[in-house]
């Protein structure tokens, strides 16, 4: 996902700085080049030359190293990145960048780039929460820094608090959501569906169905990384919201339906992936059923058509994708309901296809609008969110110009 881009990390001086190694690693395994700018005090922490391995690349920690090929070497390092990431950015790291003190190879390279920058402030919690840090971060953010919030937890110092550098994975998103994709939903309101609905028999039966919610999370997830503001109304899933996404959570198909009402106003788009119940008891019981030797019956009545009900208020400008899982008649049945709901695209895919299906970590779709049909193939949910996207943006871009 960062092919081709260029990541300088740099690496201050605390402890934290054995969780970077495994940073820049991951950061290789996407496919990016990196360079990594140690302080001083960093090299006490982690040698450098294990920063060179992971990266492939000289470490630099001496702004006046006259031990590699001549250019002016802050400058040439802060013109090729794409991207400057400090973790861990220490309280002293955080003031200098903050007041534009440039005393050393990392805090020159990063005063000299124009390119997007993230810190992730590590420090004792004291330190931390100290009004001078905050001030300082708060300069940061109004400089254009990103910052990535400390967790908290037990502290390297012995204290239990706020100050601990994310892991790895976490940051590597953080760069990934800043580098892997244009920004072209940017400015966008986007409401996504996914995960099942429960439908209560009483307060310990309920009935639903297999959906693992993960499409509609890739969608929300790919959404977030093209810089548009997203609201994923949830079912019980196992799944943790994406980055950067609001989640809704619901239980019930009338809870869904109430949750993307609200929403439909605001929105630019709507992908409505969510596995909704078509049917619900007449009757919740507000008692445990206790079984007997008579056959149970359980009378059902419909649930609310959400995307039927979106269409009664939707804008001329909205774009809105429904979801087919079919296991037969797969394109006549998907667009029947594209024509009923009167839908700008459905995505269709069959329980019968091999790598489709609810719980797995790829699907087997084929989009359909009211002039085309677009099979893309067996991806990954997240590759197949985005293709999804892109038809989308087609979709809006030709109404915007109509």
């Amino acid at each position: 996902m960062l092919t081709g881009k260029t990541v300088l990390v740099g690496v201050s001086g605390g402890i934290s700085a054995y969780k970077t190694v495994f940073l820049v690693s991951a950061l290789r395994k996407q496919g990016a080049n990196v360079h990594v700018i140690m302080t001083r005090h960093a090299t006490e922490f982690v040698a450098p030359l294990t920063f060179e391995t992971m990266s492939n690349n000289r470490c630099i920690s001496d702004m006046f190293d006259r031990d590699y090929e001549y250019d002016v070497r802050h400058i040439s390092l802060a013109k090729a990145a794409d991207l400057i990431i400090v973790a861990p950015a220490t309280a002293d790291f955080i003031a200098k960048a903050a007041n534009g003190i440039a005393d050393d190879m990392l805090t020159t390279v990063v005063l000299a780039a124009k390119c997007r920058k993230l810190a992730s402030p590590a420090m004792n919690t004291a330190m931390y929460e100290n009004p001078v840090t905050q001030d300082n971060l708060d300069k940061l953010r109004h400089y254009g820094w990103g910052i990535v919030e400390p967790n908290s937890g037990p502290l390297a110092c012995g204290d239990v608090g706020k100050g601990k550098m994310p892991e790895p994975q976490e940051l590597l998103m953080h760069v990934i959501y800043e580098l892997a994709c244009e920004k072209d939903m940017k400015g966008l309101k986007v409401v996504v569906t996914a995960g099942p609905t429960q439908e209560a028999i009483d307060p310990v039966r309920f009935i639903t169905n297999h959906s693992s919610g993960k499409m509609g999370y890739a969608l929300a997830q790919a959404c977030a990384m093209r810089g548009a503001e997203v609201t994923l109304v949830s079912g019980h899933t196992a799944l943790d919201a994406p980055m950067g996404v609001t989640r809704q959570d619901v239980t019930s198909a009338a809870d869904m339906h109430d949750a993307v009402l609200a929403l439909t106003p605001q929105a630019d788009m709507i992908f409505k992936a969510a596995a909704v119940a078509d049917y619900t008891p007449a009757t919740v019981y507000d008692h445990k059923v206790k079984k007997s030797d008579d056959d149970m019956s359980i009378p059902l009545v419909r649930t609310a058509d959400i995307l039927a009900d979106v269409a009664k208020i939707r804008r001329d400008d909205q774009i809105i994708c429904g979801f087919a899982m079919e296991t037969e008649d797969l394109l006549a049945n998907a667009r029947g309901k594209l024509e009923r709901k009167k839908l700008d695209m459905i995505c269709a895919n069959s329980l019968r296809t091999e790598g489709a299906g609810f719980s797995g970590d790829t699907n087997v779709v084929t989009v359909i609008t009211a002039d085309e049909v677009c099979e893309l193939g067996k991806l990954s949910k997240l590759e197949t969110a985005h293709r999804i996207i892109d038809k989308a943006m087609q979709l809006r871009a030709a109404r915007m110009e109509g």
